[in-house]
């Protein structure tokens, strides 16, 4: 159970990331700071698809499309972009430039990717740093 919670908690921190970085770099993705509700929101709904897409897509690609195998993370990533901008109140905006929707799964793919690799570690080591303490 422990390690269910760390997983999600690791999950939905690197999703946090990915789309905190995509809103400061891109003039076209926004998340309404204004209200805490949309932002967190924004961040549950789009972590939830984001683990339910990537599967989906990678048994659908696997059987009719094997050659798309590799791209499965970018293209969950757009899809759970698209889906959570759509989703009224979720707190995310995609919008002009017409290029923000291709960079914006591009970067929220690969810093939630660096984010959940690295994220663990600074979780863990927090936890060996305080049982040092004792």
């Amino acid at each position: 159970m422990i390690t269910f919670l760390l997983r999600a908690l690791v999950f939905l921190g690197s999703a946090a990331v990915g789309l905190i970085v995509a809103d400061i770099a891109l003039p076209g993705f926004s998340i309404d700071w204004r209200s805490p509700i949309g932002f967190i929101l924004a961040i549950v709904i789009f972590a939830v698809l984001q683990s339910v897409l990537a599967p989906w897509l990678a048994r659908v690609a696997q059987r009719n499309a094997p050659a798309f195998l590799g791209g499965i993370g970018i293209v969950s990533t757009f899809v759970a972009l698209v889906i959570t901008a759509l989703i009224p109140g979720a707190g995310l905006s995609i919008g002009a430039p017409w290029w923000t929707w291709l960079v914006a799964p591009l970067i929220v793919w690969l810093v939630t990717a660096i984010a959940a690799f690295f994220l663990p570690a600074v979780l863990l080591k927090k936890k060996v740093d305080g049982r040092r303490a004792q």
